[in-house]
């Protein structure tokens, strides 16, 4: 029989919380004991039925995320891994990540158990080393509590250990982004993502950011570069706007999001993109439970986009990353001419914001800065060269190139 080749990841999202962040927009909900026994049942029998759809796929990456997956416990987060197990073709090397806050990762053995079911890879929700800050934001841990957690991965055996960290908090300075960096640094962690603080509409922070000393632009501005320089100087390699790793320790599963890769999620208000279908599930959790149960579609959206058609979410999401996009790599995939892109791009790289480095346009440290107003024009220029072929195409010249 010839093995399954097509790499595929699975996000399972875990949507409960032992309390709500003030920036927080993720679906979730406040645990509770046989909400999150139903689910689990619904989940993993959704997981078995939609891998009759990836018997050509081998599943290099698995997410869970959330919400916050380390609440589930213990005995349920086993029980979804041996379900993944038994159902999809897993590589030998997958990575298995689970997100935890520090407050439920202090447990070295069963973070040894959870280890020894398959998860390889613990990304802790940090976000500050200032208690203040974190009771400013919400967050039920201490950054001791993170400390700690780190250790207990580590004596758990866990090698691979992700840090989220973010920046512009309210009444931060320089000074104190700057510590908490270098003592989450000094846990030494494979991996730091490090997000600007964003005020989503309808978050609690919303409607409260206006009294609140936020950083301006320029101080934000300021921590990122900094926070650029002083991860490179420490050893981490950039490779994506705000994500940083050692050497061969970028997330595999983030990347599958930003290269276009097929990738499955299972949970309300979870998204695929499997077989040139996006879909989202409804993000409601007695909708999704009742739904699986009854055998009946969960879907809150569905739409068929060909790999052809990829040409916008290919420079959108291209120029995120440090790899940046290629000229003979979109041209190949898409058969639209590069030029109008590169022309926006050659006068970003007048001001230092682009750079051509072994022919592929990335966006330089300043250029991430700036990103949403880059791409906005390149993508402008690309929609008017394809509404020119248009209406060459309409009118029937077709010297067009």
């Amino acid at each position: 029989m010839k093995k399954p080749v097509k790499p595929l990841g699975l996000y399972i999202h875990i949507p409960f919380c032992k309390s709500k962040c003030i920036y927080c927009d993720f679906y979730s909900l406040p645990r509770a004991e046989d909400r999150m026994d139903r689910y689990v049942s619904a989940l993993c029998r959704q997981l078995a039925e939609i891998a009759q759809q990836t018997t050509a796929h081998t599943v290099d990456s698995v997410y869970l995320g959330g919400g916050t997956p380390s609440y589930l416990g213990e005995k349920r987060l086993r029980h979804i891994l041996k379900t993944v197990k038994k159902h999809y073709h897993l590589s030998r090397d997958a990575e298995i990540t689970l997100e935890a806050n520090p407050d439920s990762a202090g447990d070295w053995r069963a973070l040894r158990s959870l280890r020894r079911a398959g998860m390889n890879r613990l990304s802790l929700g940090g976000q500050s080393a200032d208690d203040g800050l974190l009771r400013t934001l919400g967050r039920p841990h201490t950054f001791a509590q993170a400390e700690e957690a780190a250790a207990a991965a580590r004596r758990a055996r866990i090698r691979n250990l992700s840090l989220d960290l973010i920046y512009g908090l309210p009444g931060q300075d320089l000074a104190g982004w700057k510590d908490t960096l270098e003592r989450a640094a000094a846990l030494e962690p494979e991996h730091l993502s490090c997000y600007g603080l964003k005020v989503e509409e309808g978050t609690p922070l919303w409607d409260m950011h206006e009294k609140m000393d936020l950083p301006d632009d320029d101080a934000q501005a300021d921590m990122y570069l900094w926070t650029v320089e002083r991860l490179g100087a420490l050893g981490y390699e950039q490779y994506e706007i705000s994500n940083f790793a050692r050497p061969g320790r970028a997330s595999r599963h983030n990347m599958k999001y930003w290269t276009l890769c097929e990738y499955a999620g299972f949970g309300p208000g979870a998204h695929s993109d499997l077989g040139d279908v996006r879909y989202a599930y409804l993000p409601s959790l007695d909708t999704y439970c009742a739904g699986v149960e009854a055998g009946v579609s969960v879907l809150e959206s569905s739409e068929h986009i060909p790999s052809r058609e990829r040409d916008i979410e290919y420079v959108m999401l291209g120029l995120r990353l440090t790899q940046g996009i290629s000229r003979q790599e979109f041209e190949n995939r898409y058969r639209l001419p590069f030029a109008p892109i590169q022309s926006v791009l050659e006068r970003f790289r007048a001001t230092g914001h682009a750079a051509l480095v072994g022919g592929r346009w990335r966006l330089t440290p300043e250029g991430f800065l700036v990103s949403n107003q880059i791409i906005g024009q390149a993508l402008e220029a690309l929609a008017g060269e394809k509404l020119r072929r248009e209406e060459a195409n309409a009118r029937r010249d077709y010297r067009v190139r």
